[in-house]
């Protein structure tokens, strides 16, 4: 194990002006020993040897990135050598050489930037084939889950395979996954297998095996479609979600595949606005906003909508739509 630099060592380190200069441009930026190198107008070989002295002494830290190393100031100096490096700064900050050090910093940054927007005035035309061959499809939507508090419990209502209660998973404290398929809820289960958060349980949506005001958000991803009565789906909704909880219902706009009652046993045929507003008055719901859905165009099915709802904390609040 290293032995920490001493003071006396660090201040040999900022003995030498050259190393004052590259510490003056590694306290704002994190810059690689080329960009120090073009910044600075030194040797290659004499800019590694002082990012050596002072990464040896405490003053820099680096990390890899690709081929590279980027260096910056260390960030949480101990009181005593950052006192003493407030002492150079405020001198060396002064020079005609930092300043010039300073201008040639930022023109580094700006090429940087311009590297960038070559790339892009080129990449234009294929970025999305480019951003889903490395990151995959409508990667921005998982991400989306971020924005789940941490400290909620999210109920899955109709979770079927389990698909949608895997992705909350890591977002939220705890997840409550309803089903009524003994055969969805073993899928779900070899699906969520060591995943600690996540609780399966067996029953209806009309009758959900929840307490009152367990759930801080609940959703309804294209389940209400396959139910005889999503008026007490909704209102059972409303009663598990906590004062000022939330909804998430998705499902499909009306359409003509009738099809789709014999081949995937769907109940409705797809849901108009004013039969979801009706249901979500009827449940007690305070406020609630629907929204049709782009299409996706490798899509074979119905468009689809979204209804984001909110059980009022006061349960005299007005409906907003």
């Amino acid at each position: 194990m290293s032995r920490r630099p001493d003071l006396f060592r660090r201040l040999t380190a900022l003995a030498d002006p050259i190393r004052c200069r590259v510490l003056l441009a590694l306290e704002r930026h994190e810059l690689t020993v080329s960009e120090l190198h073009a910044a600075l107008q030194l040797p290659q070989s004499t800019t590694s040897r002082h990012l050596k002295v002072l990464g040896d002494d405490g003053w820099v830290v680096s990390r890899v990135d690709g081929a590279s190393n980027r260096y910056r100031m260390t960030p949480a100096l101990e009181p005593a050598p950052r006192r003493l490096w407030q002492i150079v700064r405020e001198q060396l900050s002064e020079s005609p050489a930092a300043a010039h050090d300073a201008e040639r910093v930022r023109a580094v940054l700006a090429r940087r930037h311009t590297r960038s927007q070559e790339f892009f005035s080129t990449a234009a035309g294929q970025w999305d084939r480019l951003r889903t061959e490395l990151f995959g499809q409508r990667t921005e939507l998982m991400a989306l889950l971020g924005l789940l508090d941490d400290s909620w419990t999210v109920g899955d209502l109709g979770c079927g395979t389990g698909l949608l209660a895997a992705s909350l998973a890591p977002f939220v404290q705890r997840v409550i996954a309803v089903d009524e398929s003994a055969a969805m809820l073993r899928g779900a289960r070899a699906r969520l297998r060591g995943t600690s958060n996540v609780e399966l349980r067996s029953g209806t949506l009309e009758a959900l095996p929840i307490a009152d005001g367990e759930l801080d958000a609940a959703m309804l991803v294209l389940v209400l479609h396959y139910l005889s009565d999503p008026a007490a789906a909704l209102a059972e909704t409303r009663r598990v979600l906590r004062p000022g909880g939330r909804l998430l219902l998705v499902d499909m706009m009306p359409h003509e595949r009738a099809e789709y009652r014999v081949e995937m046993g769907h109940v409705w045929q797809g849901f108009g606005r004013d039969q979801i507003d009706g249901w979500l008055s009827a449940a007690g719901f305070g406020a609630w906003h629907y929204r049709s859905l782009p299409s996706d165009p490798s899509a074979k099915g119905p468009g689809l909508f979204a209804v984001s709802a909110r059980r009022a904390e006061n349960e005299a609040l007005a409906r907003v739509g």
